[in-house]
């Protein structure tokens, strides 16, 4: 097992709607997926992001498109008309995850 970016296996964007962010993360290769699937959770998420989510964090997994969506709630305090923020629209936090550290076997990569 070794330790890498998710920005060598993957790319991403991100938005928001109010206070909720939402970040996509795509595989760069179709064999990426399962590592993106197994490393990048929820629970990892709420342990990258710290303070910064205060609500829930949930996965929609899109197979057919090789990525996943991840719908932060409370992520922008208060969203981009209340927050006191630089990024109060939550642009930055798909780049952000892409400094997310991922554990992958020498044969995976």
């Amino acid at each position: 097992m070794r330790e890498i970016y998710l920005n060598d296996i993957a790319h991403g964007r991100s938005g928001d709607k109010g206070d909720t962010s939402n970040i996509c993360v795509f595989a760069r290769r179709p064999e990426y997926y399962k590592i993106i699937e197994r490393e990048v959770t929820p629970e990892r998420l709420h342990d990258f992001f710290g303070d910064m989510v205060k609500g829930e964090i949930v996965r929609y997994d899109l197979p057919s498109l090789g990525g996943f969506n991840f719908v932060m709630r409370h992520a922008l305090g208060g969203g981009a008309t209340m927050s006191l923020r630089l990024d109060s629209l939550g642009k930055s936090m798909g780049s952000a995850i892409m400094r997310l550290k991922v554990q992958v076997e020498d044969d995976e990569v």
